[in-house]
């Protein structure tokens, strides 16, 4: 059977899953809100959205399901941790066979893992970074930092469209907890990739929390897609993004103005997605363009 065939395939049975498991009821303002099934048919043009989507504690089954969540909300662009190829692939198509959603995807991978990833010994998967984007994306950049912790870990860079115009798009994960000297130096490798940029955006699991000092150097460029969330916020003031409930997923924008955000639970992670919806004919209001 050909591909087409069979992403066909797979589509039809899984779209019968859904019509007897029923949808997620909307509920909340647009900036945060699920769209309803039959409205999901287009890309919310500003949206951005970070989601790790957990690895070693991936079903299967579970990327049907993480589909959903993502065409929930629908974003421009998504990007995603922990992420084996053939996860991505499968949502990547569940998105376009279930909800008419099409994504370009670029792979960020720093490791190869057949015990994370699945297939073979001798042919085993990648794993790390990916990039889903609406519009095409140009000039990929791949980056494992120098001292990557316990776990090889990384950058992916592309230059893609949000809000229609052309930006410069980071994917990044940290290295683990309690890993904070290994953390800081690879901020400064981060942000030192960030710091040309006048418009970027940066989206990932920096596993820290707004305070801490190794995420100076970010701070420094660019603020969270929570305009109320900053290394000074109070308890309580930064939405959780995991289910220990720490603050660890960031979308951060320099020289562009978030105007949404949303912290969303999923039970296919331990971590929560994260969007923002951005307005990239305006700065920050602090006015960091580079």
């Amino acid at each position: 059977m050909s591909r087409a065939g069979t992403r066909w395939l797979a589509g039809a049975t899984v779209l019968a899953c859904v019509a007897v498991i029923g949808p997620s009821a909307p509920g909340g303002a647009l900036a945060s809100r699920p769209l309803p099934p039959d409205a999901i048919r287009e890309v919310v043009p500003n949206r951005v959205m970070t989601w790790n989507i957990c690895n070693p504690c991936n079903d299967s089954g579970f990327n049907v399901g993480r589909a959903s969540e993502i065409a929930k909300y629908a974003p421009q662009v998504i990007a995603l941790q922990e992420a084996c190829v053939g996860d991505v692939e499968a949502i990547r198509d569940h998105l376009e066979n279930l909800y008419g959603l099409d994504y370009n995807v670029e792979y960020g991978s720093v490791l190869t893992s057949w015990s994370r990833c699945g297939g073979v010994p001798w042919d085993p998967g990648g794993f790390g970074q990916a990039l889903l984007s609406a519009a095409p994306m140009t000039d990929r950049v791949n980056v494992e930092y120098p001292d990557g912790g316990s776990e090889d870990r990384g950058y992916l860079a592309v230059t893609t469209e949000v809000d229609g115009r052309q930006v410069r798009v980071f994917a990044t994960h940290l290295a683990q907890r309690r890993q904070e000297e290994v953390r800081a130096g690879q901020t400064k490798v981060l942000a030192a990739a960030v710091a040309p940029h006048e418009r970027a955006i940066v989206l990932g699991d920096f596993n820290a929390e707004p305070s801490t000092p190794e995420l100076r150097e970010i701070w420094a460029l660019a603020e969270d897609g929570d305009p109320q969330c900053n290394p000074a916020s109070s308890d309580g003031v930064c939405e959780p993004t995991t289910d220990w409930m720490s603050k660890f997923d960031y979308t951060f924008v320099r020289g562009i103005a978030a105007v949404g955000n949303g912290v969303h639970h999923s039970p296919y992670s331990d971590h929560n997605l994260v969007h923002s919806d951005l307005d990239l004919g305006a700065e920050q209001a602090s006015g960091q363009a580079g």
